[in-house]
């Protein structure tokens, strides 16, 4: 068992830590002057600062929103992290937890029609790109209990290689298979049939890892809860589903502010902090029998009734927050 590191908050850094090489060291260097005197130089320094986005240093601006990588902002989660950028999504993986603390990926209507058009085929990997000492393994999923879990799924990608990259270990976390078959898969299935309507999102899903014990297969720590982040920029609007990782059927909604305060990463750190704080309506989890056709509104189950809601709304995420509390407290 291990004990959370998911807890304590501090802010990210200024876009001057952040991004050292854009000169504006020269703010140290400058002697100091009356407010209604700054020279040019130093006026044009701050400006490029403040126009500068907040997000971590990355290889592969493409996958996040604004082009800005999300930021960890707890300590506890900085030791032993790697970006890895592939061809149609980008992961920071934790070699503390051997698990991505997020996946990332732009989806296009266009991608997601010709992703329609390929067959699943397995392929799960260990991550040559990590440090062996820090990687998940096979065996450590072998004979667990628990699936290994997609946070960037294979059914959103258009080309083989970029389906057989999403089986790599660092995009995966263990889930109990209900959770991934069920409520996971009818989240996943809502988010791409939001982007087919809307022509794109960025989503960023990721593990929380919340609670006194954290449970551990072979060197994998097992997530207590899973999320996903959608931004749509057609409406200029972001919301974070939420759901712990069990055999539930009920889901969270929450603001991307609040999901931020959960797990300790500022997730869309390019946006404004109006559109993270405001919150977005998500679509419904699309049933597993929905995406086989079956089950459709008007539909009835058995005799005659009306077929049972696949999956609830359930505002938890109160509880969640008031727990993280007491938790920091502590």
């Amino acid at each position: 068992m291990f004990r959370s590191f998911f807890f304590k908050k501090v802010l990210p850094a200024g876009p001057c830590h952040a991004k050292p090489s854009t000169g504006c060291g020269i703010l140290r260097a400058m002697p100091r002057f009356p407010s209604f005197a700054l020279p040019l130089p130093l006026l044009a320094c701050l400006a490029a600062s403040l126009a500068l986005p907040a997000g971590a240093a990355t290889q592969c601006p493409a996958h996040f929103a604004a082009g800005s990588a999300p930021v960890v902002t707890n300590p506890k989660l900085q030791a032993r992290t790697q970006e890895v950028c592939f061809e149609a999504f980008a992961v920071l993986h934790s070699g503390i937890s051997r698990t991505p603390l997020y996946s990332a990926e732009h989806l296009t209507r266009a991608n997601l029609e010709a992703a329609q058009d390929l067959s699943r085929k397995d392929s799960f990997h260990p991550e040559s790109s990590l440090p062996a000492q820090d990687r998940a393994e096979l065996k450590d999923y072998a004979r667990s209990g628990y699936d290994r879990g997609h946070m960037s799924p294979n059914a959103d990608f258009a080309t083989r290689s970029a389906q057989a990259e999403s089986f790599s270990l660092a995009n995966m976390v263990p889930q109990v298979h209900a959770n991934n078959a069920g409520i996971w898969a009818g989240i996943e299935g809502a988010t791409r049939q939001l982007a087919l309507q809307e022509g794109e999102l960025y989503v960023v899903s990721g593990p929380a890892f919340i609670g006194s014990d954290i449970k551990q297969i072979g060197r994998v720590l097992v997530p207590t809860h899973v999320w996903k982040v959608l931004y749509s920029p057609k409406q200029q609007r972001a919301g974070a589903y939420v759901v712990t990782n069990d055999e539930t059927r009920e889901y969270s909604s929450l603001s991307v502010a609040d999901l931020e305060k959960m797990v300790g990463i500022s997730l869309l750190p390019g946006l404004p902090q109006k559109v993270r704080d405001a919150g977005m309506e998500l679509p419904k989890p699309v049933s597993p029998h929905d995406r086989k056709g079956k089950g459709k509104k008007g539909q009835g189950g058995q005799g005659g009734q009306p077929a049972e809601e696949e999956f609830t709304l359930k505002d938890f995420s109160r509880s969640i927050l008031d727990a993280i509390g007491r938790a920091i407290k502590h």
